[in-house]
């Protein structure tokens, strides 16, 4: 990596811890604008068509959402006569299209399609952290409920009949947004889901990269020893959140949170779609598994065999997690 990326890098990260120690809305909008601006010579390291694309729709996006919630703030600061409930939900609303959240999501799987897994793996994992920081602090919930429900039916659907698996990491992505907001009015529990999805996500990214994996029918051109096909196989499933596998974890406690609270039809409604989630995952290994696999003799990947069995004894640590709990 350049000098150069290295420094955005530095000022991404600044930025959002910039927003998640302010206590005002006026430097936590600072800090996402920072965060926009770092994050966009990212998305432009190496300038052609796709990327240029992807930095223009960013940009629009980020800048209508931020006149959205400088407008917001503002009205609030001179004491215009208006309900704190129209407020929050309008400065909630702003932070949802900055997130990318159903049904403002159109934006996040055409971006995906035009970048790398690097730079898809920042955008699915540490971008969040800020925008879903201050919706905690907005204190809006009826927005939330419905854009929640949005991320779950959409999010689902939408990973449905996906060749291309970064649109199917971004939908994947929007129904896991929708399981961390359910639990937005406990921080220490979506941080907690958040963490988790990210080192998932970040073994995901790693091995496309890796073998440079962008379309659903080079699953079935590329060739992988019986390792690292099962540490695929564990991630896909724990992604997905299948017991029992670390991925189930922080489903485990969200569904255990909202029988707590008695909302059980909306924990039915997340479970039935996680099975549609888990059915486009297992799409993506029936590739792997039940086609032939060629390979040319001039293929120079090498299988990176501790980083697939950390990855397999990481994924498998669930039921280590629950003995521990019991003794």
């Amino acid at each position: 990596m350049k000098k150069s990326s290295w420094l955005f890098m530095l000022i991404l990260m600044m930025s959002t811890m910039m927003t998640l120690s302010s206590n005002n809305w006026m430097s936590m909008w600072i800090g996402l604008e920072m965060n926009m601006m770092s994050f966009m010579p990212i998305i432009l390291k190496k300038v052609n068509k796709s990327s240029s694309e992807a930095a223009m729709i960013y940009f629009l996006i980020q800048t209508m959402s931020s006149a959205l919630f400088m407008m917001m703030i503002l009205i609030k600061a001179i004491s215009i006569n208006m309900s704190d409930y129209i407020m929050n939900n309008a400065i909630t609303l702003s932070l949802l299209i900055k997130l990318g959240a159903a049904p403002f999501h159109y934006w996040l799987p055409k971006i995906m399609s035009n970048m790398n897994w690097k730079k898809s793996m920042i955008l699915m994992t540490w971008q969040k952290l800020a925008p879903l920081m201050m919706i905690y602090n907005s204190g809006s919930s009826t927005i939330i409920n419905l854009s929640t429900m949005c991320c779950i039916i959409i999010g689902s659907i939408g990973g449905m009949n996906q060749t291309s698996l970064r649109k199917l990491m971004s939908y994947s992505s929007i129904n896991h947004m929708g399981w961390m907001m359910i639990l937005i009015k406990y921080i220490n529990l979506w941080m907690m889901y958040l963490m988790l999805y990210s080192i998932i996500m970040f073994m995901v990214t790693y091995m496309f990269s890796y073998y440079n994996i962008y379309y659903m029918n080079q699953l079935s051109m590329i060739y992988m020893n019986n390792t690292e096909k099962i540490s695929f196989f564990f991630m896909m499933l724990s992604l997905g959140g299948l017991p029992p596998f670390i991925g189930f974890l922080p489903k485990w406690i969200t569904m255990q949170t909202m029988m707590m609270e008695k909302e059980y039809f909306m924990m039915f409604i997340m479970i039935m779609f996680s099975l549609i989630t888990l059915m486009f995952y297992t799409r993506i290994m029936m590739n792997m598994f039940m086609t032939f696999n060629s390979s040319t003799k001039w293929s120079f990947t090498k299988p990176n065999k501790y980083f697939n069995m950390l990855n397999i004894i990481m994924n498998l640590s669930l039921p280590l997690i629950m003995i521990m709990n019991i003794m």
